[in-house]
C-alpha cells in the first residue's frame, strides 16, 4: 500500500558529504513525520535525523551540525544532507515515515528498504 524508496547512498571518503533523498508514495492520505534512522553492524537501529508537522526537527547528538534533514511535503519526499562524514557514520540508512494510510483511521508506521553509506578512513 504504501513505499518509501531511498537513494543516494554510497562510499565517500571521510570529511565528504552525500545526500539521501527518500520518496513515498501508495495510498497515502496524511504525512505526519519522515525521517531517517541507521543501523551498523552488530547495533541497534537508532535514530539520525527527523522531521514532524508541528513539532520541526530532530537529531541525533553525534550528527548535529553535520547533518540537515528536508522534507518536501508537495512530493512526499524527505532529504538528509549529510557533511563532514566521518567512519562512525558508516551504515545502512533507512527511511521513515509516521502516516495516514488512505481509509485508516490510524496513522501507521513504515520504512524503506534501506541503503547504505561507507565512509572510508
Amino acid at each position: 500500500q504504501v513505499q518509501l524508496v531511498e537513494s543516494g547512498g554510497g562510499l565517500v571518503q571521510a570529511g565528504g558529504s552525500l545526500r539521501l533523498s527518500c520518496a513515498a508514495s501508495g495510498r497515502i492520505s496524511s504525512i505526519n513525520s519522515m525521517g531517517w534512522y541507521r543501523q551498523a553492524p552488530g547495533s541497534q537501529r537508532e535514530l539520525v535525523a527527523t522531521y514532524t508537522n508541528g513539532v520541526g526537527k530532530k537529531y541525533a547528538e553525534d550528527v548535529k551540525g553535520r547533518f540537515t534533514v528536508y522534507k518536501d511535503n508537495g512530493k512526499n519526499m524527505v532529504y538528509l544532507q549529510m557533511n563532514s562524514l566521518s567512519p562512525e557514520d558508516t551504515a545502512t540508512y533507512y527511511c521513515y515515515a509516521h502516516l495516514l494510510v488512505l481509509e485508516s483511521t490510524t496513522y501507521s508506521d513504515h520504512w524503506g528498504q534501506g541503503t547504505q553509506v561507507t565512509v572510508s578512513s
